[in-house]
């Protein structure tokens, strides 16, 4: 598989990735600025890490979202190619229109930064194939600005659809409540475009891929994205 992770002004997450995009298809990815026009020839998937792009002036992943390299991105994924974005990769996603609804501000107005487990919704996708349905995995979040909400017709949209990718929950699988970290609409982790070859979901599954660091969990979505 040919990846290409994309670095704004204000990405941090970019090595992380690019570490396990490696670690998972054996080559390492093409390396793209947000004034870039074109994506490399062959390009199968392409990243927006997180970070805080741009400051986070104006709205997370506002400024971003019409960045140069982002025609080139709604044009990939028009094709049917494969788009991941992460914490701010995902707000980028929802600002450029590539995926509906917002993140907003967390219900406790805090950031937080912690170990989360998180369900997995469907295991039919480039993105789940390598976990199973309904499978709980343990990632990492740090977002300020990680409450999924959208227009009731939209939800209902997704939920009908099958679009909700993760939910957020506790380590028996229950959600709700305190396991719900945001106060994320219907708990809501990641969601898929209709097509379901854009993703994008707050958690990070690029931080959970070395034992040395709490787990292996993320390695599941690497790895299924290297076999799609």
């Amino acid at each position: 598989m040919n990846c290409a992770v994309v670095t704004f002004p204000g990405s941090n997450r970019e090595g992380d990735m690019a570490r396990a995009l490696k670690a998972a298809t054996g080559r390492a990815p093409a390396m793209l600025w947000h004034d870039d026009h074109e994506l490399p020839a062959g390009t199968d998937l392409v990243v927006l890490p997180g970070g805080f792009s741009y400051g986070d002036y104006l709205r997370c992943g506002a400024i971003a979202g019409h960045s140069a390299i982002m025609h080139a991105v709604r044009a990939h994924a028009a094709r049917g190619g494969l788009v991941l974005g992460v914490c701010n990769g995902f707000q980028i996603l929802c600002e450029s229109g590539l995926l509906p609804g917002l993140l907003m501000r967390n219900a406790n107005l805090r950031f937080v930064c912690k170990m989360q487990h998180v369900r997995v919704e469907r295991a039919d996708t480039a993105f789940t194939s390598r976990y199973a349905k309904g499978q709980t995995i343990k990632v990492a979040i740090a977002h300020g600005e990680g409450n999924y909400e959208a227009a009731d017709e939209e939800i209902d949209r997704l939920e009908g659809d099958g679009l909700v990718a993760f939910r957020y929950c506790d380590e028996s699988a229950r959600l709700g409540g305190e396991a719900n970290p945001n106060g994320s609409r219907n708990d809501i982790a990641g969601i898929y475009s209709p097509g379901r070859n854009v993703l994008g979901l707050m958690p990070h599954p690029e931080n959970l891929i070395d034992p040395l660091v709490g787990g292996v969990d993320g390695r599941g979505l690497f790895e299924s994205l290297a076999a799609a």
